[in-house]
């Protein structure tokens, strides 16, 4: 079903259910003989949402060489690129507190868990948007699991089309100390005009020193809708009903570093090919991408 202004999801359907998928790509990663991520989290969350689909892919019941297109090559390819993707903004909070920001907002968490996995400085607070039908379910199942934050977590239980920054400052948010800022897998699944209210509002939240991360993918411009059906075809065939063709908001939007740029951000990126040869990882065949094309990851700082 395509995409409208009011529609709601949870962890299994629409939008939510690619949060899980995204989940079950870091648990895979998180065990690979040479693991550049360890997420002890994503395997419990990924099966307390009980989509069968990703419960025996984690399960190793899920015969992927039977999907056509689903090389070993293209498969580890995949499994490489969520492992770096989670590398690079992990490295990224890491980063901000060295420089001593002690505030980090992560929007539209899903299952993101990185307010327990990551070693926060003393004093910092970690903020997680989301609808709160997510954030619910992900604070019972990790509290059932005996999990604990490793900062100060707060969770903001709004949907990103309301008045989130006002939900925010409610729940303690200082926009006059510096913030980390993170924006994963979310860009596209956000209409153009929303894209750039999203960085006009982080703008109008940060103080000087405060940064953003987020990645730009050029293909949404001229997104192959048909190929990606047709990518995902064998997939409903195993059980996974996720069409992305429906779920992203494709055609003309504004380039994301420009755009931050233009609103005085100090910003750079790197190619999602790249950051695959910075960690080492085999740089993925022109037939192991996906219908977005090249990744670029973005990190910015204000001044």
């Amino acid at each position: 079903m395509a995409r409208t202004g009011d529609d709601s999801w949870d962890l299994a359907s629409s939008v939510g259910a690619t949060a899980t998928m995204v989940a079950a790509g870091r648990a895979i990663a998180s065990r690979s003989p040479d693991p550049l991520i360890d997420d002890p989290f994503a395997a419990p969350l990924v099966r307390a949402v009980g989509l069968d689909f990703f419960t025996r892919m984690l399960d190793g019941d899920l015969d992927l060489s039977q999907v056509p297109d689903a090389s070993p090559e293209r498969l580890q390819a995949m499994i490489d690129g969520m492992a770096v993707r989670t590398k690079f903004f992990d490295d990224y909070f890491t980063d901000a507190a060295a420089t001593g920001v002690r505030q980090a907002v992560i929007l539209a968490s899903g299952l993101d868990a990185r307010a327990y996995r990551l070693a926060w400085p003393s004093g910092t607070v970690v903020y997680e948007i989301d609808q709160p039908a997510v954030i619910e379910f992900k604070s019972g199942t990790l509290a059932d699991i005996g999990a604990t934050p490793t900062a100060e977590r707060r969770t903001v239980g709004i949907d990103l089309r309301e008045d989130w920054p006002a939900a925010l400052r409610a729940a303690g948010f200082d926009p006059a100390a510096p913030t980390a800022w993170l924006a994963e897998g979310l860009l596209i699944y956000l209409p153009p005009e929303a894209q750039d209210r999203l960085f006009d509002l982080i703008t109008a939240l940060s103080a000087a020193g405060s940064t953003v991360a987020t990645e730009y993918a050029p293909g949404i411009m001229d997104f192959n809708a048909e190929q990606a059906r047709e990518l995902s075809a064998p997939l409903r065939e195993h059980g996974l009903d996720i069409d992305m063709s429906a779920l992203v908001y494709a055609g003309r939007r504004s380039h994301v570093m420009d755009y931050l740029a233009s609103l005085g951000w100090q910003v750079s990126g790197i190619p999602r090919d790249d950051l695959f040869a910075r960690f080492r990882r085999p740089v993925p065949t022109a037939e192991s991408v996906d219908p977005l094309g090249e990744i670029v990851y973005v990190s910015a700082t204000l001044s």
